[in-house]
Parts: C-alpha cells; structure tokens; sequence
C-alpha cells in the first residue's frame, strides 16, 4: 500500500505516534524485496542466553513455551545517534490550515510528521534521537538517547509544535545552528527540517550549517516548502494583498506582474543553496507539504548506509 493511502486511511487519527508508526510499516511493507531490506527491527535468529549478558532482547515469549532462554540477534546493531532539528518560525506555519485539511499539510506539520516518522524507524533499530527546536528563541533541546520514555518525552514536545499560535516568531537560523552544533558532541547525523526563510547575510548562514559538521557529523537538510504558492506562485490574477507572516510587512499586488521575476530568483536560490551544500559534504533535499515522505525515508537509510 502506498504511503499516501496508509495517511488517507487513518488521517482521523491526531495521535502523532500511531500516524508515524503507520507510514513506517507501509514504507516497510513495499521494500521487502528492496536492498534496504534488512534495515528493519526484525530479528535473525536466536541464540542462548549466557549469564551476565543483558536481559534486554531475552525472548519471554519463546521461554514460556521452551523453558529455556534464548536472546534474539538482530539484522542490523549499529548505536547511530540522530539529531533533529525543526525551525518553528512563523514562516513554517505557512500554508494555513483549513478545517477540512490534515495537520500535516502545512510546513510545521510536515516536519513534525516526518520527524515522528525518523523516530519511529530509529526506534525500531534501537538507534538514539535528539530534538532541538528553534525560531527567535531555542525552544526545545533534548540530547540523543534511546530509551521509550526518551521518546514519548520528544513526542510531546513535537506535538507541542501543531498547536496553533499567532504569535509572530522570526528565524533566527544563523545563531541557533551555532548554538545546536555546540551542544552535539559524539559524531552524529544530523537531520534538520526548514523552509530556509533567514534573511541577511547568506555567507554567515552557510558558515551556520558548515559548523554542523564540526566532529564528523553527517549533515541532511530537508528544505520544507510549499510548491504550489512558494516554489511556483499559483495565484490567480485577482488583487491581492501578501502578508509576511514574521514582520507584519503588507504589498498589495496583481500576482502575474511579479510571477516570472518571483519564480527566477527563487529557482536561483534554491540552485544556490544546493551548490553550496554540496560543496560543503550536506545532502540537500528539497521536499514539499504536498509530497509523501518516502523521499526522506530513502534519504535516511542511504545516509545511514554510507554513515561510516
């Protein structure tokens, strides 16, 4: 089943780790036959217990029937740790949201969703996450572990995140980036969700995500937008007044007027950003709120793959 239909089926849900947990195990589902195949939890045998070894993956279900204890091996033992990084400014809460629409189908909501999800799949291949958030504050910090009540901890705080706020919250990238490389020590990979709205320097914004990389960490940049409105400006030509939801800043303009000049210069940073970020080793990925999240699924195992 493809993952839009899993999301379909049961987008009545709000529980942000029952939706996760769906779109895993679709994504699992269609890649049985894949070369990815045993990146999954599932385990490959089992051997004897021996005494002083740790109690954690003992098969109590097997020892009830058998009497005896075997431990379960695992496809994959790799200890990755992962730190994600979410941009809650008030650009990222962009579209806004209609009664009949999913959380997820704006910026703030994707991220959130596609971060659950990463979640989900490290959980299961009992790899450790951290969580750090950011607009013109650091709202949130949490270093990487591995253990469930660490994850439901970090669950609540990216459900934290799809709460509604009119408060206007500028992006304050440049300083936080810094602030957040500081504070990862052990090599890492470091998956960071923005719509990349900062103005100012740009130099100083990609020294930001260079120092992301300080201690060999393994960089992966999601760049969330909305392609319809922000990527190829699909208004139609009424008047219309345009809002910069950080500063409050109004322009009233006929969309056509602006469209080809708007298009160029953002097909111009995007080609920019992408150079940069690979000059400097960063998988840049562009993805939009109206796209599946297979595409940061795939990116996550290949990264993880080549994660030496």
């Amino acid at each position: 089943m493809k993952i839009e239909s899993q999301i379909e089926k049961i987008s009545s849900f709000q529980h942000l780790e029952l939706l996760a947990n769906q779109v895993v195990e679709g994504f699992i589902s269609g890649m049985h036959k894949s070369p990815f195949h045993g990146f999954s939890a599932e385990f490959a045998e089992h051997k004897v217990y021996n005494v002083g070894e740790s109690t954690k993956h003992i098969d109590w279900k097997l020892f009830a029937k058998t009497d005896r204890l075997y431990t379960k091996r695992f496809e994959e033992e790799t200890n990755l740790r992962c730190h994600i990084i979410i941009d809650n400014s008030s650009s990222m809460h962009y579209p806004k949201l209609k009664d009949s629409q999913n959380f997820f189908e704006n910026k703030i909501g994707f991220s959130v969703l596609a971060s659950a999800v990463l979640m989900n799949l490290l959980k299961k291949q009992r790899d450790a996450v951290g969580l750090s958030v950011f607009s013109d504050a650091y709202e949130y910090y949490a270093p990487e572990k591995g253990s469930d009540r660490h994850h439901r901890m970090i669950l609540n705080a990216l459900e934290g995140l799809l709460e509604k706020t009119e408060v206007k919250k500028s992006t304050d990238t440049i300083t936080f980036l810094h602030q957040i490389a500081e504070k990862i020590h052990r090599r890492s990979m470091i998956i960071l969700f923005t719509d990349m709205f900062q103005s100012g320097n740009e130099e100083a914004l990609f020294n930001a995500l260079q120092h992301l990389k300080h201690n060999k960490h393994k960089v992966v940049l999601f760049h969330v937008v909305d392609n319809k409105t922000e990527l190829n400006f699909d208004f139609d030509n009424a008047p219309r007044k345009f809002i910069d939801v950080e500063t409050g800043e109004e322009v009233a303009i006929f969309a056509d007027n602006v469209k080809e000049e708007y298009e160029k210069q953002v097909e111009s940073y995007f080609e920019k950003l992408a150079l940069t970020c690979s000059q400097n080793r960063i998988k840049y990925i562009p993805v939009s709120v109206d796209e599946s999240f297979e595409k940061i699924l795939m990116t996550y195992l290949v990264e993880k793959q080549n994660f030496g």
